[in-house]
Protein backbone atom coordinates (compact mmCIF):
# COMPACT_ATOMS: atom_id res chain seq x y z
CA UNK A 1 0.00 0.00 0.00
CA UNK A 2 2.19 2.53 0.99
CA UNK A 3 4.86 2.04 -1.97
CA UNK A 4 1.82 2.52 -4.23
CA UNK A 5 1.13 5.23 -2.39
CA UNK A 6 4.75 6.59 -2.77
CA UNK A 7 4.74 5.87 -6.69
CA UNK A 8 0.92 6.76 -7.60
CA UNK A 9 1.29 10.26 -5.43
CA UNK A 10 4.68 11.07 -6.97
CA UNK A 11 3.08 10.49 -10.46
CA UNK A 12 -0.07 12.45 -10.01
CA UNK A 13 2.62 15.61 -10.16
CA UNK A 14 5.08 14.50 -12.24
CA UNK A 15 4.02 15.44 -15.92
CA UNK A 16 2.39 18.77 -14.15
CA UNK A 17 5.49 19.50 -12.22
CA UNK A 18 8.02 19.29 -15.37
CA UNK A 19 5.39 21.48 -17.57
CA UNK A 20 4.27 24.04 -14.65
CA UNK A 21 6.23 27.61 -15.36
CA UNK A 22 9.16 28.60 -13.49
CA UNK A 23 7.20 31.30 -11.89
CA UNK A 24 5.31 28.58 -10.47
CA UNK A 25 7.61 26.46 -9.09
CA UNK A 26 8.21 23.93 -12.07
CA UNK A 27 10.54 23.47 -14.42
CA UNK A 28 9.11 25.26 -17.26
CA UNK A 29 9.57 22.00 -19.94
CA UNK A 30 7.26 21.72 -22.72
CA UNK A 31 4.98 18.86 -23.41
CA UNK A 32 7.51 17.34 -26.00
CA UNK A 33 10.03 17.46 -23.44
CA UNK A 34 8.59 16.48 -20.35
CA UNK A 35 6.66 13.46 -22.62
CA UNK A 36 9.53 12.32 -23.08
CA UNK A 37 11.10 12.17 -19.79
CA UNK A 38 7.99 11.13 -18.43
CA UNK A 39 7.55 8.19 -20.98
CA UNK A 40 11.49 7.42 -20.46
CA UNK A 41 10.72 6.62 -16.52
CA UNK A 42 7.74 4.85 -17.01
CA UNK A 43 9.67 2.57 -19.55
CA UNK A 44 12.42 2.10 -17.34
CA UNK A 45 10.39 1.43 -14.30
CA UNK A 46 8.78 -1.47 -15.78
CA UNK A 47 11.87 -2.83 -17.53
CA UNK A 48 13.70 -2.48 -14.35
CA UNK A 49 11.91 -5.18 -13.17
CA UNK A 50 13.48 -7.84 -15.19
CA UNK A 51 16.58 -7.71 -13.36
CA UNK A 52 15.14 -7.10 -10.66
CA UNK A 53 13.83 -10.24 -10.26
CA UNK A 54 16.99 -11.89 -11.23
CA UNK A 55 19.41 -10.19 -8.48
CA UNK A 56 16.53 -11.11 -5.77
CA UNK A 57 16.80 -14.32 -6.63
CA UNK A 58 20.37 -15.06 -7.17
CA UNK A 59 21.88 -12.31 -4.67
CA UNK A 60 19.88 -11.15 -2.59
CA UNK A 61 16.48 -12.68 -1.83
CA UNK A 62 13.33 -11.19 -2.41
CA UNK A 63 12.56 -10.44 1.49
CA UNK A 64 15.81 -8.05 1.08
CA UNK A 65 15.17 -6.82 -1.96
CA UNK A 66 11.90 -5.62 -1.14
CA UNK A 67 13.10 -3.95 2.06
CA UNK A 68 16.67 -2.47 0.12
CA UNK A 69 14.05 -1.43 -2.75
CA UNK A 70 12.32 0.60 -0.84
CA UNK A 71 14.82 2.75 0.90
CA UNK A 72 16.06 3.56 -2.47
CA UNK A 73 12.50 4.49 -3.62
CA UNK A 74 12.11 6.70 -0.54
CA UNK A 75 15.52 7.99 -1.46
CA UNK A 76 14.25 8.62 -4.92
CA UNK A 77 11.44 10.72 -3.85
CA UNK A 78 13.12 12.84 -0.50
CA UNK A 79 16.03 13.54 -3.46
CA UNK A 80 13.45 15.04 -5.85
CA UNK A 81 11.94 16.93 -2.58
CA UNK A 82 15.74 19.26 -3.40
CA UNK A 83 14.37 22.10 -5.89
CA UNK A 84 17.36 21.39 -8.18
CA UNK A 85 17.28 19.96 -11.56
CA UNK A 86 20.07 17.56 -10.69
CA UNK A 87 18.31 16.22 -7.90
CA UNK A 88 15.29 15.56 -9.78
CA UNK A 89 16.52 13.08 -12.17
CA UNK A 90 18.90 11.46 -9.78
CA UNK A 91 15.34 10.77 -8.18
CA UNK A 92 13.89 9.39 -10.76
CA UNK A 93 16.74 7.09 -11.63
CA UNK A 94 16.79 6.12 -7.95
CA UNK A 95 13.17 5.54 -7.91
CA UNK A 96 13.15 3.01 -10.92
CA UNK A 97 16.07 1.18 -9.65
CA UNK A 98 13.49 0.98 -6.83
CA UNK A 99 10.89 -0.01 -8.08
CA UNK A 100 12.67 -2.91 -9.88
CA UNK A 101 13.58 -4.56 -6.76
CA UNK A 102 10.47 -4.30 -4.86
CA UNK A 103 7.48 -4.77 -7.58
CA UNK A 104 8.27 -8.18 -8.59
CA UNK A 105 9.39 -9.28 -5.54
CA UNK A 106 6.91 -8.57 -3.32
CA UNK A 107 4.05 -10.44 -4.65
CA UNK A 108 6.12 -13.45 -4.87
CA UNK A 109 6.71 -12.68 -1.11
CA UNK A 110 3.10 -13.27 -0.50
CA UNK A 111 2.42 -16.35 -2.70
CA UNK A 112 5.38 -17.73 -0.62
CA UNK A 113 3.35 -16.89 2.32
CA UNK A 114 0.68 -19.91 1.60
CA UNK A 115 1.41 -23.71 0.83
CA UNK A 116 0.22 -24.85 -2.63
CA UNK A 117 -2.87 -26.08 -1.40
CA UNK A 118 -3.71 -23.26 1.45
CA UNK A 119 -7.39 -22.16 0.84
CA UNK A 120 -6.39 -18.80 1.96
CA UNK A 121 -4.10 -17.88 -0.64
CA UNK A 122 -6.82 -16.11 -3.22
CA UNK A 123 -7.58 -14.39 0.13
CA UNK A 124 -4.72 -13.18 0.68
CA UNK A 125 -3.90 -11.88 -2.42
CA UNK A 126 -7.09 -10.02 -2.42
CA UNK A 127 -6.00 -8.12 0.92
CA UNK A 128 -2.72 -7.77 -0.98
CA UNK A 129 -4.91 -5.78 -3.62
CA UNK A 130 -6.87 -3.88 -2.13
CA UNK A 131 -3.73 -2.71 -0.09
CA UNK A 132 -2.69 -1.06 -3.42
CA UNK A 133 -5.61 0.42 -4.45
CA UNK A 134 -5.92 2.20 -1.51
CA UNK A 135 -2.52 3.26 -1.57
CA UNK A 136 -2.92 4.56 -5.20
CA UNK A 137 -6.57 6.04 -4.11
CA UNK A 138 -5.58 8.08 -1.11
CA UNK A 139 -1.98 9.27 -2.65
CA UNK A 140 -2.87 11.80 -5.08
CA UNK A 141 -5.11 13.28 -3.07
CA UNK A 142 -2.35 13.76 -0.31
CA UNK A 143 0.71 14.56 -2.27
CA UNK A 144 -1.28 16.37 -5.15
CA UNK A 145 -2.80 18.79 -2.32
CA UNK A 146 0.39 19.52 -1.13
CA UNK A 147 2.16 19.79 -4.18
CA UNK A 148 -0.15 21.75 -5.80
CA UNK A 149 -1.17 23.99 -3.21
CA UNK A 150 1.44 24.28 -1.00
CA UNK A 151 4.57 23.50 -2.95
CA UNK A 152 5.70 20.55 -5.43
CA UNK A 153 8.29 19.68 -3.33
CA UNK A 154 6.06 18.83 -0.32
CA UNK A 155 4.11 16.52 -2.77
CA UNK A 156 7.40 14.88 -3.17
CA UNK A 157 8.65 14.47 0.12
CA UNK A 158 5.17 13.07 1.29
CA UNK A 159 5.70 10.66 -1.41
CA UNK A 160 9.30 9.59 0.41
CA UNK A 161 7.20 9.97 3.94
CA UNK A 162 4.65 7.32 2.89
CA UNK A 163 7.62 4.98 1.51
CA UNK A 164 9.14 5.32 4.91
CA UNK A 165 5.96 4.52 6.71
CA UNK A 166 5.88 1.45 4.41
CA UNK A 167 9.25 0.31 5.27
CA UNK A 168 8.78 0.41 9.40
CA UNK A 169 5.50 -1.68 8.78
CA UNK A 170 7.45 -4.15 6.79
CA UNK A 171 10.15 -4.54 9.35
CA UNK A 172 8.58 -4.78 12.30
CA UNK A 173 6.32 -7.05 10.73
CA UNK A 174 9.00 -9.23 9.83
CA UNK A 175 8.32 -11.84 12.39
CA UNK A 176 5.26 -12.73 10.90
CA UNK A 177 7.16 -13.93 7.60
CA UNK A 178 8.04 -16.93 8.27
CA UNK A 179 10.49 -18.20 5.64
CA UNK A 180 9.00 -16.48 2.55
CA UNK A 181 11.79 -14.74 0.25
CA UNK A 182 14.65 -15.92 2.02
CA UNK A 183 15.75 -18.66 0.02
CA UNK A 184 18.33 -17.80 -2.66
CA UNK A 185 20.35 -19.37 -5.27
CA UNK A 186 23.08 -17.98 -5.94
CA UNK A 187 26.49 -18.39 -7.02
CA UNK A 188 29.62 -17.34 -7.26
CA UNK A 189 29.27 -16.45 -10.62
CA UNK A 190 26.19 -14.67 -10.03
CA UNK A 191 27.82 -12.68 -7.52
CA UNK A 192 30.97 -11.69 -9.94
CA UNK A 193 28.48 -10.79 -12.52
CA UNK A 194 26.51 -8.95 -10.15
CA UNK A 195 29.43 -6.71 -9.09
CA UNK A 196 30.40 -6.24 -12.84
CA UNK A 197 27.12 -5.15 -13.84
CA UNK A 198 27.18 -2.90 -10.94
CA UNK A 199 30.24 -1.19 -11.28
CA UNK A 200 29.42 -0.94 -14.95
CA UNK A 201 26.57 0.91 -14.20
CA UNK A 202 28.31 3.43 -11.71
CA UNK A 203 31.01 4.28 -14.25
CA UNK A 204 28.65 4.47 -16.73
CA UNK A 205 26.34 7.20 -15.19
CA UNK A 206 28.96 9.05 -14.18
CA UNK A 207 30.89 9.42 -17.47
CA UNK A 208 28.16 10.51 -19.13
CA UNK A 209 27.11 13.16 -16.49
CA UNK A 210 30.23 14.43 -16.04
CA UNK A 211 30.35 15.02 -20.46
CA UNK A 212 26.72 16.57 -20.30
CA UNK A 213 27.71 18.50 -17.29
CA UNK A 214 30.93 20.12 -18.59
CA UNK A 215 29.15 20.52 -22.09
CA UNK A 216 31.35 18.57 -24.10
CA UNK A 217 27.85 16.13 -24.87
CA UNK A 218 24.64 17.86 -25.53
CA UNK A 219 21.82 15.49 -25.21
CA UNK A 220 17.94 16.06 -25.19
CA UNK A 221 15.32 14.30 -23.73
CA UNK A 222 13.63 13.81 -26.79
CA UNK A 223 17.40 12.33 -27.78
CA UNK A 224 17.58 10.14 -24.93
CA UNK A 225 14.10 8.53 -25.25
CA UNK A 226 14.63 7.82 -29.05
CA UNK A 227 17.13 5.60 -28.38
CA UNK A 228 15.52 4.10 -25.52
CA UNK A 229 13.18 3.45 -27.88
CA UNK A 230 15.25 1.58 -30.27
CA UNK A 231 16.71 -0.37 -27.68
CA UNK A 232 13.23 -1.27 -26.14
CA UNK A 233 12.44 -2.44 -29.54
CA UNK A 234 15.46 -4.48 -30.69
CA UNK A 235 15.31 -6.43 -26.70
CA UNK A 236 11.57 -7.03 -27.37
CA UNK A 237 12.51 -8.49 -31.26
CA UNK A 238 15.73 -10.23 -29.88
CA UNK A 239 13.45 -11.91 -27.07
CA UNK A 240 10.54 -13.06 -29.16
CA UNK A 241 12.89 -14.43 -31.90
CA UNK A 242 14.94 -16.12 -29.55
CA UNK A 243 11.58 -18.04 -27.78
CA UNK A 244 10.09 -19.02 -31.11
CA UNK A 245 13.06 -21.00 -32.08
CA UNK A 246 14.27 -21.68 -28.66
CA UNK A 247 15.20 -25.48 -29.08
CA UNK A 248 14.10 -28.13 -25.94
CA UNK A 249 10.70 -26.89 -26.36
CA UNK A 250 7.66 -29.67 -27.72
CA UNK A 251 5.92 -28.15 -30.51
CA UNK A 252 2.42 -27.81 -28.62
CA UNK A 253 4.72 -25.04 -26.16
CA UNK A 254 6.15 -23.26 -29.19
CA UNK A 255 2.30 -22.96 -30.54
CA UNK A 256 1.58 -21.57 -26.80
CA UNK A 257 4.55 -19.18 -27.13
CA UNK A 258 2.94 -17.63 -30.94
CA UNK A 259 -0.55 -16.49 -28.79
CA UNK A 260 1.86 -15.08 -25.95
CA UNK A 261 3.33 -13.10 -28.68
CA UNK A 262 -0.31 -12.12 -29.60
CA UNK A 263 -1.89 -11.29 -26.20
CA UNK A 264 2.00 -9.29 -25.70
CA UNK A 265 0.91 -6.88 -28.31
CA UNK A 266 -2.20 -6.55 -27.52
CA UNK A 267 -1.16 -5.52 -23.81
CA UNK A 268 1.64 -3.44 -25.32
CA UNK A 269 -1.45 -1.37 -26.65
CA UNK A 270 -3.52 -1.26 -24.19
CA UNK A 271 -1.28 -0.36 -21.85
CA UNK A 272 0.31 2.77 -24.45
CA UNK A 273 -3.51 4.05 -24.02
CA UNK A 274 -4.24 3.00 -20.22
CA UNK A 275 -0.71 4.50 -18.68
CA UNK A 276 -1.88 8.11 -20.25
CA UNK A 277 -4.02 8.81 -17.32
CA UNK A 278 -0.38 10.12 -15.74
CA UNK A 279 0.58 12.34 -19.10
CA UNK A 280 -2.24 13.27 -21.54
CA UNK A 281 -4.92 12.85 -19.14
CA UNK A 282 -3.31 14.46 -16.69
CA UNK A 283 -2.71 17.59 -18.95
CA UNK A 284 -6.21 17.47 -20.08
CA UNK A 285 -7.62 17.75 -16.59
CA UNK A 286 -5.06 21.02 -15.49
CA UNK A 287 -5.83 22.75 -19.18
CA UNK A 288 -8.83 21.56 -20.57
CA UNK A 289 -11.12 20.60 -17.38
CA UNK A 290 -13.30 22.97 -15.57
CA UNK A 291 -11.60 22.10 -12.22
CA UNK A 292 -13.81 24.81 -10.16
CA UNK A 293 -16.95 22.63 -10.76
CA UNK A 294 -15.56 20.72 -8.09
CA UNK A 295 -14.29 23.64 -5.62
CA UNK A 296 -15.82 23.21 -1.66
CA UNK A 297 -14.80 24.71 1.02
CA UNK A 298 -13.48 22.01 2.58
CA UNK A 299 -10.71 20.90 0.07
CA UNK A 300 -10.73 24.62 -1.66
CA UNK A 301 -9.70 24.57 -5.21
CA UNK A 302 -10.06 21.13 -6.71
CA UNK A 303 -6.73 20.04 -8.56
CA UNK A 304 -5.92 18.05 -11.25
CA UNK A 305 -3.95 15.51 -9.87
CA UNK A 306 -6.98 14.70 -7.65
CA UNK A 307 -8.10 12.90 -10.68
CA UNK A 308 -5.40 10.13 -10.26
CA UNK A 309 -7.25 8.74 -7.64
CA UNK A 310 -10.32 8.03 -9.68
CA UNK A 311 -9.45 4.76 -11.23
CA UNK A 312 -8.42 2.94 -8.04
CA UNK A 313 -11.65 3.87 -6.08
CA UNK A 314 -13.78 2.44 -9.00
CA UNK A 315 -11.41 -0.57 -9.43
CA UNK A 316 -12.58 -1.11 -5.62
CA UNK A 317 -15.64 -1.07 -6.07
CA UNK A 318 -15.46 -3.01 -9.18
CA UNK A 319 -13.43 -5.50 -8.78
CA UNK A 320 -15.61 -7.80 -6.70
CA UNK A 321 -18.40 -7.04 -9.53
CA UNK A 322 -16.53 -8.42 -12.14
CA UNK A 323 -15.14 -11.23 -9.66
CA UNK A 324 -18.64 -12.31 -9.19
CA UNK A 325 -19.56 -11.99 -12.63
CA UNK A 326 -17.22 -14.31 -14.08
CA UNK A 327 -17.89 -17.14 -11.46
CA UNK A 328 -21.52 -16.27 -12.22
CA UNK A 329 -20.79 -17.47 -15.84
CA UNK A 330 -18.46 -20.12 -15.42
CA UNK A 331 -17.54 -22.09 -18.11
CA UNK A 332 -19.54 -19.52 -20.27
CA UNK A 333 -17.28 -16.63 -19.37
CA UNK A 334 -14.90 -15.44 -22.80
CA UNK A 335 -11.83 -16.81 -23.02
CA UNK A 336 -8.75 -14.97 -22.91
CA UNK A 337 -8.38 -13.38 -26.21
CA UNK A 338 -12.04 -12.31 -26.14
CA UNK A 339 -11.51 -10.33 -22.27
CA UNK A 340 -8.48 -9.00 -23.89
CA UNK A 341 -10.78 -7.45 -26.96
CA UNK A 342 -13.29 -6.24 -24.54
CA UNK A 343 -10.26 -4.97 -22.56
CA UNK A 344 -8.96 -3.02 -25.75
CA UNK A 345 -12.74 -1.50 -26.42
CA UNK A 346 -13.12 -0.28 -23.25
CA UNK A 347 -9.90 1.88 -23.02
CA UNK A 348 -10.56 3.16 -26.40
CA UNK A 349 -14.45 4.04 -25.79
CA UNK A 350 -12.52 6.08 -23.13
CA UNK A 351 -10.63 7.86 -25.52
CA UNK A 352 -13.52 7.68 -28.16
CA UNK A 353 -16.18 9.96 -25.71
CA UNK A 354 -13.33 13.07 -25.02
CA UNK A 355 -13.30 14.02 -28.74
CA UNK A 356 -16.25 16.01 -28.84
CA UNK A 357 -15.03 17.99 -26.22
CA UNK A 358 -11.27 17.89 -26.77
CA UNK A 359 -11.11 21.14 -28.16
CA UNK A 360 -12.56 22.37 -25.26
CA UNK A 361 -10.73 24.58 -22.42
CA UNK A 362 -13.86 24.45 -20.25
CA UNK A 363 -15.24 20.43 -20.02
CA UNK A 364 -16.87 19.41 -17.16
CA UNK A 365 -15.19 16.79 -15.13
CA UNK A 366 -17.85 14.10 -15.51
CA UNK A 367 -16.52 13.77 -19.30
CA UNK A 368 -13.08 12.45 -17.61
CA UNK A 369 -14.74 10.52 -14.70
CA UNK A 370 -16.17 8.73 -17.72
CA UNK A 371 -12.80 7.89 -19.38
CA UNK A 372 -11.96 6.65 -16.35
CA UNK A 373 -15.01 4.66 -15.94
CA UNK A 374 -14.24 3.03 -19.22
CA UNK A 375 -10.67 2.29 -18.57
CA UNK A 376 -10.80 1.00 -15.35
CA UNK A 377 -13.70 -1.68 -16.94
CA UNK A 378 -11.18 -2.36 -19.32
CA UNK A 379 -8.35 -2.64 -16.95
CA UNK A 380 -10.41 -5.58 -15.18
CA UNK A 381 -10.95 -7.39 -18.26
CA UNK A 382 -7.68 -7.69 -19.05
CA UNK A 383 -4.90 -7.09 -16.27
CA UNK A 384 -5.77 -9.71 -14.02
CA UNK A 385 -6.45 -12.16 -17.59
CA UNK A 386 -3.05 -11.40 -18.86
CA UNK A 387 -1.02 -11.99 -15.60
CA UNK A 388 -3.15 -15.76 -15.45
CA UNK A 389 -2.87 -16.49 -19.31
CA UNK A 390 1.21 -16.25 -18.65
CA UNK A 391 0.96 -18.42 -16.26
CA UNK A 392 -1.01 -20.85 -17.95
CA UNK A 393 0.19 -21.10 -21.28
CA UNK A 394 4.02 -21.10 -20.36
CA UNK A 395 5.61 -23.89 -19.31
CA UNK A 396 6.33 -24.95 -15.67
CA UNK A 397 10.17 -24.30 -16.37
CA UNK A 398 9.55 -20.78 -17.79
CA UNK A 399 6.77 -19.16 -15.95
CA UNK A 400 9.04 -16.73 -14.48
CA UNK A 401 9.88 -16.02 -17.57
CA UNK A 402 6.65 -15.36 -18.87
CA UNK A 403 5.83 -13.01 -16.04
CA UNK A 404 9.09 -10.61 -17.23
CA UNK A 405 7.15 -10.77 -20.81
CA UNK A 406 4.46 -8.99 -18.66
CA UNK A 407 6.11 -6.87 -17.11
CA UNK A 408 7.93 -5.99 -20.68
CA UNK A 409 4.73 -5.52 -22.07
CA UNK A 410 3.99 -2.79 -19.04
CA UNK A 411 7.59 -1.18 -20.20
CA UNK A 412 6.84 -1.03 -23.54
CA UNK A 413 2.94 0.35 -23.50
CA UNK A 414 3.71 3.20 -20.68
CA UNK A 415 6.85 4.21 -22.74
CA UNK A 416 4.85 4.56 -26.27
CA UNK A 417 1.95 6.42 -23.56
CA UNK A 418 4.27 9.24 -22.11
CA UNK A 419 5.68 9.91 -25.91
CA UNK A 420 2.58 10.24 -27.19
CA UNK A 421 1.67 13.21 -24.59
CA UNK A 422 4.42 14.88 -26.65
CA UNK A 423 1.68 15.80 -29.04
CA UNK A 424 -0.10 17.75 -26.76
CA UNK A 425 0.71 20.73 -27.85
CA UNK A 426 1.66 20.18 -31.55
CA UNK A 427 -0.91 18.18 -33.02
CA UNK A 428 -4.94 18.08 -32.71
CA UNK A 429 -6.40 16.93 -29.45
CA UNK A 430 -9.15 15.67 -31.27
CA UNK A 431 -6.74 13.81 -33.71
CA UNK A 432 -4.48 12.76 -30.56
CA UNK A 433 -7.74 10.90 -28.68
CA UNK A 434 -9.29 9.91 -32.25
CA UNK A 435 -5.88 8.40 -33.13
CA UNK A 436 -5.59 6.35 -29.93
CA UNK A 437 -9.33 5.21 -29.83
CA UNK A 438 -9.37 4.16 -33.40
CA UNK A 439 -5.82 1.79 -32.81
CA UNK A 440 -7.52 0.37 -30.22
CA UNK A 441 -10.98 -0.35 -31.34
CA UNK A 442 -9.26 -2.27 -34.63
CA UNK A 443 -7.12 -4.56 -32.93
CA UNK A 444 -9.99 -4.94 -30.49
CA UNK A 445 -12.20 -6.10 -33.77
CA UNK A 446 -9.06 -7.97 -34.60
CA UNK A 447 -9.01 -10.19 -31.70
CA UNK A 448 -12.22 -10.80 -32.15
CA UNK A 449 -11.44 -12.89 -35.80
CA UNK A 450 -8.44 -14.30 -33.94
CA UNK A 451 -10.63 -15.93 -31.00
CA UNK A 452 -11.05 -19.16 -32.68
CA UNK A 453 -7.27 -19.51 -33.97
CA UNK A 454 -5.96 -18.83 -30.53
CA UNK A 455 -8.06 -22.10 -29.01
CA UNK A 456 -6.25 -23.93 -31.25
CA UNK A 457 -2.92 -22.37 -30.28
CA UNK A 458 -3.68 -22.82 -26.98
CA UNK A 459 -5.05 -26.07 -27.06
CA UNK A 460 -4.34 -28.51 -24.14
CA UNK A 461 -2.85 -25.61 -21.63
CA UNK A 462 -4.11 -26.23 -18.29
Amino acid sequence: MWERFSYYGMRALLILFMTATVAHGGLGYSTSKAGAIYGLYVGLAYLSNLPGGWVADRILGQRRSVLWGGIVIATGHFLMAVPHSATFYAGLAFIVVGTGLLKPNVSTMVGALYAPEDTRRDAGFSIFYMGINLGAMISPLVCGYLGQNINWHYGFAAAGAGMCLGLVQYVLGGRYLGDAGQLVSRSAGDLRIFKIAIASAVVVVAAVGVLVYSGALRMTAEAIANVFAILLAAVVVVFFTWLLTAKGYTHAEHRRFWAILVLFVAACLFWSAFEQAGSTLNLFAERNTNLHAWDTPLWGLFRASYYQSVNSLFIIFLAPVFGWIWLRLGRRQPGSTAKFSIGLLFVGLGFAVLIPVAGSTNVSPWWLILTYLLHTIGELCLSPVGLSAMTRLAPQRAVGMMMGVWFLADSVGGFIGGRLSSLYESFPLAGLFGMVAGFCLIVAAALVFLIRPMRRLTAGAS
